[in-house]
């Protein structure tokens, strides 16, 4: 048994995962909870560690299962491959992403980084530039803007910040 790579049609990385399973196929989905921004509220959503892409444990013998079904599954666009062979993927990868799936589902990763730009899309200081510096206690964010030419701190709601490309 070796593992593979299924590339997914977009956001249906669950939908594929669950349908191959139905068949009889191992999967593995690694997952990370992150914070996004939905209906103007902060939220924390579990999301694909891969976007696009999961992983199938696939037999290669004699009395192997078809492999044949894969494509046509809801869900899956295609098996990865280089050339005409399917893409194999170290087992040791996976193990050490079982290993480390915990850690990436206990503590969400964050909006905003320290000390990134961003720009205030509403309120009273709308289309100001402003610099994240963290969290506060009350689920909203300190940024640092310039205002009468010193650097002040203003908590706002993450919904009222985007970031500058």
């Amino acid at each position: 048994m070796f593992w593979y790579l299924v590339h997914t049609k977009p956001r249906q990385e669950k939908k594929a995962q669950l349908n191959l399973s139905y068949q009889g196929f191992e999967c593995y989905l690694p997952l990370l909870l992150t914070e996004k921004i939905k209906r103007r509220e902060l939220s924390v959503v579990e999301e694909p560690l891969f976007p696009r892409y999961l992983f199938i444990q696939l037999d290669s013998g004699l009395d192997a299962k078809s492999w044949s079904p894969i494509r046509s599954t809801i869900g899956v666009s295609r098996l990865v491959r280089f050339g005409l062979e399917p893409a194999k993927v170290n087992e040791r990868l996976i193990a050490i992403l079982k290993n480390n799936e915990k850690r990436f589902l206990e503590a969400p990763q964050e909006l905003f980084a320290e000390g990134e730009k961003l720009q205030i899309t509403d309120g009273p200081f709308a289309g100001i530039e402003a610099i994240y510096q963290m969290k506060d206690g009350q689920a909203r964010a300190l940024v640092l803007i310039e205002f009468m030419g010193r650097s002040v701190k203003v908590p706002l709601s993450p919904t009222q910040l985007k970031k500058v490309s």
